[in-house]
């Protein structure tokens, strides 16, 4: 539902560079063989687990371990562990982009640019962002589009989350973990591994936390604020199943049950000079999202090799959000939302064997996600809320649906060469079946959109040697459009999906015997019809949501690396990349104007801004990240291993308009994090803080509100494996 309411020696050089890539062991940190080499990086992106090294991609994997030693929980804080990435939390959304291509407009019908997927299964593509990352086996991020396997909504890139299976024949094994920290933060999570019999075992995972709200509010006239000011409160739970009855079967069962109670998602105006957390507000506020999923993945290999693969989920939830909508005590201004979401999937992949001349997958996707914004008229914008002068209501479903066929060909030669080639054929549909009440009038939208569209990828590899590997590839990413809901103005056209092409070149090399680990690449990116919320062409006080009618271009350049010499270990990785629209004319809905704007031709004038050769959203021009440790043995082989992890994002811009007076820019990100970690046996307590500089930056803006990053936290967290 579309509504804007006003996330050698190159290898030597690098060492200056974070970007970690671990194995999918949950320990250590940094994953070393006895010898303190590196271990081989498994990523599953495409369908098979392959060698990151020895793959044609640009990504970051992040184990358990490391997850929790870089203090990530959620994926708001990816964007401080691997390159690339910026996440902007603006509450009930998350605008992740990547190479800043991703989500750029706060809506629903607007899907993601970087897809989410958590153990096979594409999740929710808007709302249920904020999930916690417990009991995780590996985090795998990826840069640049996913035309083949990520789908319709990897146009920036896709996660990867995978969480640890249970272990046939593997004992009572697990973990249990509890910490405690400022703003009376509690939290507790663990899991445990139930050999059932020898072809079945079981796997029981939770986590809880409870957190006081960051924020200090004032009510009325400097009244006491009675409302939720974000207080967290969250539960979640798993439970997984794995049969095994042969070497050729397996069958894979997992439940995901989530309640998560943000308290609150505050926020004051842009314009507003006072510490980000001190805020005023009259209106109540409400952040809650629970929901479920549940996957079963069959995998069958033939007597000749060949893997059957079914990935079948089933996902469903409800997010009930209010928010203050002006951000202050001095004006009652609401905005409030029920939606319930359901989304099923299927996924089948025949895969061949690994080795030959000639390797191949090919597979078929279909998902049906349907939104349903509940009678009577449950999502609503009011000032003051009631009032038929000023209320806007809707209600309706919004179904969408989406079916697609896929395949890859590898082609090995001699000499280490390879040259693989995929493609995907999606044909999308999204319908609206809404009713609007604007200012007292009834306005009914029922129309439907669809698109239908062919990306994959051309990539040439060669495997120089053991520890030297190229690659060279050209891979194009779509994502669909959307239709928008009247504002008034009758049925608005609705607009068309976006399309990415990127080529790119890397180099991926191991050194030092082993010791040291880098990946380089460049890209450049050509992003046509982005989509982008503008005034009305003719009535510009009504905002609405179209394709930048000319091309955007991205060009960069990234690397990581990560090593390990005896006690001491390293990471390090950074993005350097430039964006520059074409032509492009827009009234900017924020400011009242009745002078027409056409968005090809303008004219430009002083409310008509032409927006050729401005930047691209969320996509700073630098950013780098960088984490090192130190084990010290001590007697009786308990080790004390401090660690510092920074990272910094260059400013940004939120929207296309790049107005710093109405707090469009978005100001730069240094954050700072460091623990002790004392292990004993399979005792581990650690102190921790994160954000220790308290960096004050804004972390999002929307509806011209600046919502805050995370201020600096500290604890003590104890970890006891079993």
């Amino acid at each position: 539902m579309k509504i804007q309411v006003m996330g050698a020696s190159a290898s030597l050089l690098a060492l200056t560079w974070y970007g970690s890539a671990n194995a999918q062991t949950a320990t250590p940190a940094v994953e070393a063989s006895p010898n303190d080499t590196l271990t081989e990086v498994v990523i599953t992106a495409e369908r098979r687990h392959t060698d990151l090294q020895q793959t044609p991609i640009s990504a970051t994997v992040l184990s358990g371990t490391m997850l929790a030693e870089l203090g990530v929980t959620t994926v708001d804080e990816l964007q401080f562990a691997t390159p690339g990435a910026t996440i902007n939390n603006f509450g009930q959304g998350i605008d992740f982009n990547i190479r800043g291509i991703g989500k750029d407009e706060h809506n629903s019908q607007t899907t993601v640019g970087v897809v989410t997927y958590r153990d096979g299964v594409a999740t929710f593509p808007g709302y249920f962002q904020e999930e916690p990352y417990f009991d995780v086996s590996t985090v795998e991020i990826l840069r640049g589009p996913q035309g083949t396997f990520g789908g319709q909504n990897a146009t920036g890139g896709a996660v990867v989350v995978n969480t640890n299976d249970p272990i046939i024949n593997g004992g009572h094994t697990g973990y249990v973990q509890a910490q405690f920290g400022n703003y009376t933060d509690i939290g507790v999570q663990g899991a445990v591994n139930l050999p059932i019999s020898d072809t079945l075992a079981a796997r029981v995972a939770f986590n809880e936390e409870t957190r006081d709200s960051f924020y200090e509010f004032t009510g009325p006239g400097g009244a006491a604020y009675t409302s939720n000011p974000g207080n967290l409160r969250e539960l979640s739970g798993r439970f997984s199943l794995l049969w095994q009855p042969s070497t050729a079967l397996s069958v894979l069962f997992k439940t995901d049950l989530d309640s998560l109670n943000m308290g609150a998602y505050p926020a004051d105006p842009y314009y507003d000079t006072n510490d980000l957390y001190h805020l005023t507000a009259n209106s109540p506020q409400q952040g809650i999202d629970r929901f479920g999923r549940s996957i079963l993945k069959v995998d069958y290999m033939t007597p000749d090799g060949i893997t059957i693969r079914s990935v079948s989920g089933y996902q469903r939830g409800i997010t009930d959000y209010v928010a203050d909508l002006d951000g202050t005590a001095a004006v009652n201004d609401t905005f409030g939302d029920i939606v319930n979401e359901s989304l099923w999937s299927e996924e089948v992949n025949v895969i061949s064997p690994d080795k030959g001349f000639l390797t191949w997958i090919v597979g078929a996707y279909l998902d049906n996600d349907t939104y349903e914004f509940p009678p009577p008229y449950e999502f609503y914008i009011g000032v003051p809320p009631g009032s038929i002068y000023s209320e806007y209501l809707l209600q309706g479903t919004n179904p969408e649906a989406a079916l697609a066929g896929f395949g890859q060909l590898s082609f090995n030669f001699d000499h280490g060469f390879q040259i693989q080639i995929g493609g995907r054929y999606t044909d999308a549909k999204t319908t609206n079946h809404v009713q609007v009440l604007q200012y007292g009038t009834f306005l009914s939208d029922v129309q439907t959109a669809k698109y239908v569209n062919t990306s994959g990828k051309l990539s040439l590899n060669w495997t120089v040697d053991p520890d030297n590997f190229l690659y060279a590839f050209v891979s194009t990413g779509f994502r669909p459009g959307g239709l928008n809901v009247p504002v008034g103005l009758g049925i608005p056209a609705p607009f068309g999906a976006e399309k990415l092409t990127d080529y790119e070149l890397g180099w991926k090399n191991t050194s030092f015997d082993g010791h040291l680990r880098t990946q380089i690449d460049g890209f450049y990116d050509d992003y046509r019809d982005f989509q982008v919320i503008i005034g009305y062409p003719d009535y510009p006080t009504f905002s609405f949501e179209l394709n930048n009618p000319n091309t955007t271009h991205l060009y960069g350049f990234e690397a990581q690396t990560q090593a390990v010499f005896g006690a001491l270990s390293f990471d390090a990785g950074t993005t350097i990349m430039h964006s520059s629209l074409g032509t492009f004319y827009a009234t900017d809905p924020r400011i009242a104007s009745t002078t027409p704007c056409s968005p090809d031709t303008g004219p430009s004038s002083a409310s008509c801004i032409d927006l050729s050769g401005h930047s691209q959203t969320y996509a700073p021009n630098f950013s780098f990240n960088l984490g090192a440790q130190y084990k010290f043995t001590l007697n009786g082989g308990d080790s004390l291993t401090p660690r510092a992890n920074f990272g910094h994002i260059a400013p940004q811009w939120a929207t296309l308009l790049e107005n710093p007076a109405l707090g469009d820019r978005l100001a730069a990100r240094d954050i700072l994090a460091a623990q002790l970690a004392w292990t004993h046996h399979t005792f581990v307590a650690t102190l921790y803080g994160t954000n220790l500089t308290n960096d004050q930056y804004v972390a999002a803006l929307n509806s011209g509100l600046r919502f805050a990053g995370i201020p600096r936290q500290y604890g003590i967290r104890f970890f006891k494996g079993f």
